[in-house]
C-alpha cells in the first residue's frame, strides 16, 4: 500500500512538472527498493527460465534494449548533425597529465559541461574513458573523480568527466528531478561518445566508461544500448532488488511494461560479451552481488565463452563510495582491457595516486565571467521540453 501511495504521488508530481499526462505511468515505474532482497533473488530465477541458450538470451536481450530505448524516449530525440560546438578552456599541465575545462552542444541550445583529462604526450591512437558522476557530495568536482580521471590520463587515456543534468555547471534545467532527466543524461553520454569517436587520436576499439552510484546507472544504461562502449565498470549500483532512488535512474518506464519485466542486473548483462567489472560492497544494496547478481551475469557470459571478461571486485567491509580500493580494481581492469600503460604510474604496492593535484572547485568550473553560458542556451524545463516535443 505504501508503495502504491508513493507511486501515485510521483505520478502527480510528474504530471505537474511536465505539464502533460504523457509521463504519468506509475504502474510501469520500478523505483528504489521496489523488491525485497528475497524477491530480487526469486525474480532473477524467474528471468533465467525465459532463456536457455545464446539464441533465446539474445532474443530477450533485444527485447530489453528495445524497452530501454522506447521507455526513455531515445527514439524520439531529434537527428543531430554537424559541429559539436566544443569549447575548451583553462588548460593546465600537471605530473603526466593535462586538465581542461570542456563544454559541447548536446542538441541545439543544450550543453554538456565537464573536464577533459589527457596524457601530456598523446599517442597516435589513445584509449578514451567516459566518467559520469553520481549523487554523492561535490559530484564532478569530488576528489575521487579527479583521482580516477588523472590516473587514467597518465596511463594513456583521454577522459571526459561530465556533469549530471542539473548539477555542477549543467544548470539549464530548473532542477535535477525533471521527468526526462534519464533521457537527457543518456543522450549526453551518447553525444560524449560521438565526440570522442570523432577525434582522430581516439582508438574506437578502446572505449571505456565508469561511474559510481548514480554514475554507475549511467554507465550500465549507455553500455546496454551502445556497442561502441567496449569496456564497462559500474561501481556500487548493480542490484537485483534496488532500482535506483532518483528519477534519473528509475523515473521513466524502462524496467516494466505490458508482459515485460526486467531489472538492472539484466540491463547490465547486455554488456556481454564485452569486458565488465562489477564493483560492490557490504554496506549497501550491492552486498549480495557475489552470490546473486554476479552469478546471473556470469551465466550470460558463459553463452559467449567469455567468462574471463567478467569480474566482480567485492569489498564486504566497505560502504557506498568510489573509494581508493575500488579505484585500484578499476585501474587494473582498464589497464588490461583498454591496453593502458600501467608502468606510467608508481606502485606501492598498488597504484600510487599521490601525484594527482586535487583542484579546488572554482578551477574546474566551466562557466565563468570570461566564459559565460552561450546566448542560445535553452533555459528551464519548459523550454527544453518544448524544443524536444516528446510524445
Amino acid at each position: 500500500m505504501k508503495k502504491k501511495i508513493f507511486l501515485n504521488f510521483l505520478c502527480i508530481f510528474l504530471f505537474i512538472t511536465s505539464g502533460s499526462s504523457v509521463f504519468c505511468q506509475d504502474s510501469n515505474l520500478c523505483q528504489g527498493y521496489y523488491w525485497t532482497e528475497d524477491e530480487g533473488n526469486l525474480k532473477l530465477k524467474e528471468f533465467a527460465l525465459q532463456w536457455k541458450d545464446k539464441k533465446t538470451w539474445e532474443n530477450r536481450a533485444q527485447n530489453i534494449k528495445d524497452h530501454l530505448i522506447k521507455g526513455m524516449k531515445l527514439d524520439q530525440m531529434p537527428e543531430i548533425s554537424g559541429n559539436f560546438n566544443v569549447k575548451i578552456t583553462n588548460r593546465r599541465q600537471f605530473d603526466g597529465y593535462v586538465v581542461e575545462n570542456f563544454m559541447m552542444e548536446s542538441f541545439p541550445g543544450f550543453y554538456i559541461t565537464g573536464n577533459l583529462y589527457k596524457p601530456v604526450k598523446l599517442a597516435k591512437k589513445n584509449a578514451a574513458v567516459l566518467s559520469p558522476h553520481g549523487h554523492l557530495p561535490d559530484k564532478r568536482l569530488k576528489e575521487d573523480v579527479q583521482y580516477r580521471c588523472a590516473v587514467l590520463a597518465r596511463m594513456g587515456a583521454i577522459v571526459v568527466a561530465y556533469d549530471m543534468v542539473g548539477h555542477g555547471d549543467s544548470r539549464q534545467v530548473d532542477n535535477h528531478d525533471m521527468p526526462i532527466t534519464m533521457l537527457l543524461q543518456t543522450w549526453n553520454s551518447k553525444r560524449i561518445l560521438d565526440y570522442l569517436l570523432s577525434l582522430p587520436e581516439v582508438d574506437p576499439e578502446r572505449i571505456g566508461i565508469t561511474g559510481g552510484s548514480g554514475g554507475a546507472t549511467q554507465t550500465f544504461l549507455i553500455t546496454a544500448i551502445d556497442d561502441r562502449i567496449k569496456v564497462s565498470v559500474p561501481v556500487v549500483q548493480v542490484s537485483a532488488h534496488f532500482f535506483g532512488g532518483c528519477v534519473c535512474e528509475s523515473g521513466m518506464p524502462i524496467h516494466k511494461g505490458e508482459n515485460y519485466q526486467t531489472n538492472n542486473v539484466e540491463i547490465t548483462a547486455l554488456c556481454a560479451p564485452r569486458p565488465l567489472l562489477m564493483v560492490s560492497d557490504g554496506n549497501d544494496y550491492t552486498s549480495n552481488t557475489p552470490h546473486i547478481e554476479f552469478p546471473y551475469i556470469q551465466k550470460v557470459y558463459a553463452l559467449y565463452n567469455a567468462e574471463h571478461k567478467i569480474e566482480n571486485a567485492h569489498f564486504p567491509l566497505e560502504r557506498h563510495d568510489y573509494g581508493r580500493s575500488k579505484r585500484m580494481a578499476m585501474y587494473n581492469f582498464f589497464a588490461h582491457h583498454l591496453k593502458l600503460n600501467s608502468d606510467n604510474v608508481s606502485w606501492v604496492p598498488t597504484i600510487d595516486e599521490s601525484f594527482v593535484t586535487i583542484l579546488p572547485p572554482d578551477q574546474l568550473r566551466v562557466y565563468t565571467e570570461d566564459n559565460p553560458i552561450p546566448t542560445n542556451a535553452l533555459k528551464g524545463n519548459k523550454a527544453i521540453m518544448d524544443y524536444l516535443n516528446l510524445k
